[in-house]
């Protein structure tokens, strides 16, 4: 194996790039306004092999810089099962810890089990988010506009999506003092 990797070590592997330029880099438009030609350059520098950009697409000496901080394959497969191992380590200590919040959140349901059955059976309780109540589908007949959207939007278990998100503006209709969101009823 070492022979192999030796004579891949002599093999300067191609460093092309196409040889094309960019299509908006070849496009003249006349504008008069010098604002707009300077952000175009910005935003799309010309894309010629004789220039080095940092921000267009030709580098011509990122091959060479490569090849010069990675001489060796040898060094880079090192460098590569180093990388691999920092990501094992990384995934073990977040499985392990999720593990341990797994673990404590089934003590907590065994504690509650221990103290109050009634309450372990009420929050292990399997229901349909979707079905609705008698009264609740007779409230959705009578009710209109925004109360009607919250009632049907809202789904058991979640967050309420009728609360908004804080802003820094107030909004433009002012706070609605009279609103109350829909009772219901808990089976």
């Amino acid at each position: 194996m070492a022979s192999a990797l030796l004579s891949l070590r002599h093999i300067n592997p191609p460093l092309r790039v196409a040889q094309t330029s960019v299509r908006y880099a070849a496009k003249e438009i006349n504008s008069s306004d010098p604002r707009i030609e300077i952000i175009r350059r910005v935003l799309y520098p010309s894309n010629l092999r004789n220039r080095a950009s940092p921000t267009g697409g030709w580098r011509p000496d990122v091959g060479r810089r490569l090849q010069r901080a990675i001489p060796s394959v040898q060094a880079h497969e090192t460098i590569e099962r180093a990388w691999l191992l920092h990501q094992r380590h990384i995934r073990r200590s977040r499985q392990s810890e999720l593990d341990k919040k797994f673990q404590s959140m089934r003590n907590a349901m065994e504690k509650l089990r221990e103290l109050d059955p009634v309450l372990y059976r009420a929050a292990n309780e399997l229901e349909d988010p979707r079905a609705r109540s008698e009264e609740e589908t007779e409230l959705l007949k009578t009710l209109k506009g925004p109360e009607k959207k919250a009632m049907e939007a809202r789904i058991r278990g979640l967050f309420p999506r009728e609360l908004r998100v804080p802003t820094e503006t107030p909004s433009r209709d002012g706070w609605n003092y009279n609103w109350t969101p829909p009772s219901r009823t808990v089976q």
